[in-house]
């Protein structure tokens, strides 16, 4: 069985994905669990994942992408969304869930959410912002360690126009925003990146 420091060897961020290929609903639920199960500071999730997998709205999506080819041509493609706020209510919600899920008293956990609320109400709009996309992108990692996992092939992407995604997508509407994208499938054999040799620092320059 392939040990996690082959299933990273074999990935590599896909140039050019097989269009008539598509990622079995089994494997995309594995994703989707692997997501959610990411860590995030204090356990809040601040963002959203729009899985497409429509070809009109891949299109729509590559267009806004600089007409990169991934977007159209993979399997599906997962969009970040972080939340452009982090409102009170949004922290109560999330401490009755783990009041809920953790079958404990509610009271034995508000102290958390006051505590939660305290650290964002010293911050402004914008730091909050970055931060729950920072949130976002420990995600990204973990899907891409889980699509190698699953030998499924995945691109992160940056290079788009978030107002575009987030137009097309109607993220705006619900307080998101687009920002890191990872389209998923399975790579070309014309994609000759696959035959390149990582090129990495080496662990004694890496690590201090």
């Amino acid at each position: 069985m392939p040990t996690i420091l082959d299933n990273l060897n074999w990935r590599y961020a896909t140039k050019k994905f097989d269009a008539t290929k598509q990622a079995g609903e089994a494997d995309i639920s594995v994703l989707k669990q692997a997501v959610n199960l990411a860590a995030t500071s204090f356990g809040l999730q601040p963002f959203r994942v729009a899985v497409v997998t429509d070809q009109a709205i891949k299109d729509k999506l590559k267009a806004a992408a600089y007409d990169q080819t991934q977007v159209a041509d993979a399997s599906h493609i997962f969009v970040f969304a972080a939340k452009k706020t982090m409102s009170a209510e949004y922290v109560d919600d999330f401490i009755k869930m783990t009041a809920q899920q953790r079958a404990i008293p509610l009271e034995s956990v508000e102290g958390y959410g006051e505590y939660i609320k305290g650290s964002i109400s010293s911050h402004d709009d914008e730091f909050i912002l970055n931060w729950n996309k920072r949130q976002a992108y420990i995600a990204l990692g973990t899907l891409l360690a889980a699509a190698a996992e699953q030998r499924l092939d995945a691109c992160p992407m940056e290079g788009f126009e978030p107002a575009k995604f987030d137009e097309i997508l109607g993220l705006a509407d619900k307080g998101l925003t687009a920002c890191v994208i990872a389209p998923v499938g399975y790579r070309s054999e014309e994609d000759h990146a696959q035959n390149y040799a990582k090129v990495r620092f080496p662990l004694g320059e890496m690590f201090l």
